[in-house]
């Protein structure tokens, strides 16, 4: 399919982005765009034959130099792409003659960058010209061009000129030393090595001439070797020409000039390297790969977005990570920042850990540099730089210096007050630790940042003794419009969290691996006063935050800030600091960034305090009006999508999620030409699989509730958790399935980054310090003494209404038309069992294969979709529409869960949908009833804990799995059936709250 990109001369396909238009003024945006790399370095995408003010520029992780005095940057490496072609003494080059046509086209399943154009040089020569590049994925310091040049009505010669360009700039400045060059059999060579860095490169390149009979000349003037040939060329004859080049740093071999000359004289044909490339993105697809059927702009858009994160991506050096603008421009000089941790990383902990290892083992070697900085600033430990080159010292630049002559300089606060990145970071190693396992790595690396990072907290906070609280003084948070705050929510809740983590990673260690500990220990000074002191400021930290309403404050005083209708600037295209200034921008309550909203998300998965559904809905209304979500943080709106999405409000999340997907493919804020919106980029991913997919974390893996955007009809991607992958294939409204999945072919939920593993240990890890705020309930292991009901769980056949008959219809004539024998009294044994297993016990030992047992079920399930057509809200069961009713009017929240894959349609035809809050049915979780996980999700998703809930159910399995999870549990039918539930009813007809809420008042009294 096919579909035409805004303004931009696109024209979107599944895999391939089609440039039909050369258009000068979007020149470096598209340089950006068109971007491919290989994870060891990245290419932009400028034109071989040079254009002028082009930004040409190769960036190669790690090689990082200094601008004396004023900063650290990625520095531009010899470019390798630079081919000339004359005719008949005319160079080819855009803006000269006259282009014919043009077409450029981005392959992501291969990573391969074609144009193809007819041009008419100015004496009047047509000629046609195709250039294909590619960095290869299978050897990453291998790169190949290939050209092919096909005269249309005219003979004559055609000079071609293949070099290196030793003199690269970043920006004005060139950062390498001349060394040596020279020639070889093979073709010429280039040496150089940076200025302060000292970092030495040897980049080789030959080329092959096909078509032809043509010899090459070498041409070695100083910086710019070049190999050069000039053949006579007839109509309609093709002639191709041939550039492999390759290329090696002392970062990673000593010897770099020799490496690239060997690796060069060994290397095969351009077609056997292609293949090599498109064999090896096959294998990264076919585990990141994301399908979307029924939109076919998100289709590619979502994909060109994990391309450019995947082709950044560091795959054999864990001493990098990926620059907040990937390696595909000079914004932000090639920096580090928090973006990567909370960002980019999710994308490979659940597709590529090994990525997502490296990225996090880089901040473990550059422990040196934030200690340093902890150092200078006067306080302990580790403290990360906001802005992170190869050192892990502050590289953000002090000052910003604006484009007018007599403008004032701009002070940057944000290496001296953006702290919560001490925070980001242990949080994305919990959260790698979580879902790998990876204990060796954890007890090698991730231990000793998460020990220091904390240390570094211990010094920062601050007493106050009135309050008898600890505080974090002048910070800036997630929300960088305000640069000089107290207390603010994010950071004081992450530093919180972290040192919640701190303590048990400690204990873990101390108990599995109590040498290492030990060694921590002495070489961190971390003594048992160190980690008293964390936990007394885990319980004593200031939170604004009011409990009734749950609504938080972002920072101390910011209700009493100036607030600022954003709709009356509805017409602008720039964000609100320019706007309104610095000065009046830090004193309204604008929003660069939706701050408490990203702590909300960060704690969503783990349902950890402050999140819940009630305090989204409240802190949304209030926040999300107040972000300047277009022209304020590219970091915002896939966060948005995600959260929007959880709140039901599809439109918002969708266009939220758009605004992000085409950040740079629209170059909707008008900076792309400074590279990839990474963080954005990563967004997108989790966006889709967190927010649309539903994906959320279980013991037993990940599982989906999908609410997938209106006109998706496919959803399908899949996931790497501890060792298994897990393959999702959701469905869209309109269709029969929400999806499907188990290991090896799992239909499953998950949401953003998991947190705790346990419900248990998510209760000790709940003691915020609020103001004005009652203690926050511990989670119960059983229902708790004095009954704190807070929502019902109902199953539904049985309990709501009475499917079973129509499942027995279904079972029965599939049984017939298998020859089975089955009655309705071997059907009271599937009551509350899932699909596969009331499958299982009608077929019993009968030989059948999986892809017969996937059939039945499927047969099976179409004949009960049929019969469900026909229910209304007249096949309620008697009592149960004036039960829920009355539930909703005492504020009780409402969950169903079901072992049914077609519990939400049959809430539909009954027409109770808008009184149920939240729906656990067969694609929520991997183990069916008695196993506990179905009613725990669902409690998970009311926003309650077990020990607030009863779950109705008319099924022994049903009930056994309600007391698993420590749940009240009342029992429909006979005692025999669910005699174990703590309260048995015949059914609901005439059965009021107010009786049950006494009933279960007198069984606590007993156990009392």
């Amino acid at each position: 399919m096919q579909t035409k990109g805004r303004s931009r001369h696109f024209i979107y396909t599944d895999w391939i982005l089609i440039e039909t238009q050369f258009d000068p003024e979007q020149l470096h945006s598209k340089e950006t765009v068109f971007t491919i790399g290989n994870g060891y370095l990245g290419t932009r995408g400028s034109f071989e034959e040079g254009y002028p003010h082009t930004l040409p520029a190769t960036f190669i992780h790690g090689v990082y130099d200094d601008v004396p005095v004023v900063y650290t940057e990625l520095v531009n490496c010899p470019d390798w792409l630079p081919l000339i072609v004359i005719v008949n003494g005319d160079r080819f080059r855009l803006d000269r003659g006259e282009i014919l046509s043009y077409d450029r086209q981005l392959d992501l399943r291969q990573g391969l960058l074609i144009r193809a154009l007819r041009w008419r040089s100015p004496n009047g020569n047509t000629i046609d010209i195709s250039f294909e590049r590619f960095a290869s994925l299978a050897d990453p310091h291998v790169l190949a061009l290939r050209c092919h040049v096909t005269p249309i009505d005219f003979d004559g010669l055609i000079e071609v000129q293949a070099s290196i360009n030793g003199y690269p700039e970043n920006q004005g400045f060139n950062h390498w030393e001349e060394l040596d060059q020279g020639k070889t059999n093979q073709g010429i060579w280039l040496q150089r090595r940076t200025r302060n860095s000292r970092i030495e490169l040897g980049m080789a390149a030959k080329v092959t001439i096909l078509g032809t009979e043509a010899s090459l000349q070498v041409n070695t003037a100083p910086g710019y070797p070049t190999l050069s040939t000039t053949f006579l060329a007839k109509a309609q004859q093709t002639v191709t020409v041939e550039k492999l080049v390759t290329v090696f740093t002392s970062r990673e071999i000593e010897a770099p000039v020799p490496a690239a000359q060997e690796k060069l004289a060994q290397l095969p044909d351009y077609a056997t390297l292609l293949k090599a490339n498109e064999q090896a993105w096959d294998e990264v697809w076919q585990q990141s790969d994301i399908l979307i059927e029924g939109d076919s702009t998100a289709t590619f858009a979502v994909r060109y977005n994990l391309f450019q994160l995947l082709i950044a991506a560091p795959r054999d050096d864990d001493r990098v990570s990926i620059p907040a603008k990937t390696l595909s421009g000079f914004g932000y000089r090639g920096h580090v920042f928090w973006d990567t941790e909370i960002f980019m990383q999710p994308l490979f902990l659940f597709t590529q850990p090994a990525i997502a290892r490296n990225l996090l083992s880089y901040r473990w070697h550059t422990l040196p540099g934030a200690r340093r900085k902890a150092v200078h600033y006067g306080y302990r430990g580790a403290m990360f730089a906001w802005e992170s080159a190869d050192t892990g010292d502050e590289v953000t630049p002090r000052w910003a210096i604006g484009s007018d002559f007599y403008g004032e300089d701009v002070r940057i606060w944000c290496r001296d007050r953006e702290i919560h990145i001490n925070a980001d970071i242990p949080y994305a190693i919990w959260n790698y630790w979580q879902a790998t396992g990876d204990d060796d790595w954890m007890q090698k690396c991730g231990a000793e940042v998460i020990l220091d990072a904390a240390i570094f907290w211990g010094s920062r906070v601050e007493f106050n003794s009135e309050r008898e609280q600890y505080e974090i003084r002048g910070v800036i948070g997630a929300d960088e419009y305000h640069e000089l705050v107290h207390n603010n929510a994010f950071t004081n809740r992450m530093a919180q969290w972290h040192l919640e983590k701190a303590i048990a990673v400690y204990d873990w260690l101390a108990h599995k691996f109590p040498e290492r500990a030990t060694e921590l220990e002495q070489k961190l000074k971390l003594t048992p006063e160190e980690r008293s002191h964390w936990q007394e400021i885990v319980a004593k930290i200031l939170f604004f935050y009011e409990p009734s309403t749950e609504l938080i404050e972002q920072f101390e005083g910011f209700f009493q800030l100036e607030d600022i209708n954003l709709a009356d600037y509805e017409l602008r295209d720039r964000s609100m600091q320019p706007i309104l200034g610095i000065d009046k921008t830090n004193k309204s309550q604008i929003l660069k960034q939706p701050d408490v909203l990203m702590l909300l998300y960060l704690m969503r998965e783990s349902a950890d305090f402050p999140y819940n559904e009630k305090a989204l809905q409240t802190n949304w209304d209030y926040y999300a009006p107040r972000t300047d979500i277009t022209y304020g943080s590219s970091l915002g709106p896939a966060v948005q999508a995600i959260l929007a999405s959880d709140l039901g409000k599809s439109t918002v999340a969708y266009e939220q999620f758009m605004r992000a997907l085409m950040v740079d493919l629209e170059d909707n804020r008008g900076n792309t030409n400074d590279g990839i919106h990474g963080a954005s980029a990563g967004g997108i991913w989790q966006a889709v699989i967190f927010g649309f997919g539903g994906i959320q974390l279980t013991e037993n893996g990940p599982v989906a509730n999908p609410h997938l955007p209106p006109g998706w009809t496919r959803l399908k991607f899949k996931l790497h958790w501890r060792g298994k992958w897990h393959d999702f294939d959701l469905k869209g409204l309109g269709t029969n399935e929400q999806g499907s999945g188990g290991e090896g072919e799992v239909a499953v939920s998950f949401s953003p980054l998991l947190l705790s593993s346990s419900v248990t240990e998510r209760s000790r890890s709940r003691s915020v310090s609020q103001k004005s705020a009652a203690p926050l309930p511990l989670v119960p292991d059983a229902p708790s003494p004095i009954p704190n009901i807070q929502g019902f769980i109902f199953d539904l056949d049985g309990v709501l209404t009475d499917t079973a008959k129509l499942h027995y219809l279904a079972w029965q004539k599939l049984a017939d038309e298998e020859g089975i024998p089955f009655n309705r009294e071997a059907n009271e044994a599937l009551r509350g069992v899932s699909r596969r297993a009331s499958l299982m016990l009608i077929i019993g030992d009968r030989p059948y294969s999986e892809a017969q047992i996937e059939e039945m079920m499927e047969r099976k399930n179409r004949y009960y979709v049929e019969l469900i057509q026909n229910m209304t809200p007249q096949d309620l069961l008697p009592g149960a529409i004036a039960l829920l009713n009355e539930l909703r009017q005492a504020d009780i929240k409402i969950g169903i869960g079901s072992a049914s894959k077609n519990a939400r349609p049959v809430l539909e035809r009954l027409g109770i949908v808008d009184k149920v809050d939240a729906i656990a049915d067969g694609y929520s979780v991997q183990e069916p009833k008695p196993a506990p996980d179905l009613f725990l999700y669902a409690a998970k998703q009311l926003g309650i804990e077990p020990g607030q809930s009863v779950v109705v159910e008319d099924a022994a399995a049903g009930v056994e799995a309600a007391l698993a999870a420590g749940m009240w549990a009342v029992g429909l039918g006979p005692v025999e059936r669910v005699g174990a539930a703590h309260i048995v009813l015949p059914s609901l007809e005439g059965i009021k709250w107010a009786d049950l809420r006494e009933q279960l008042s007198n069984i606590s009294r007993q156990k009392q």
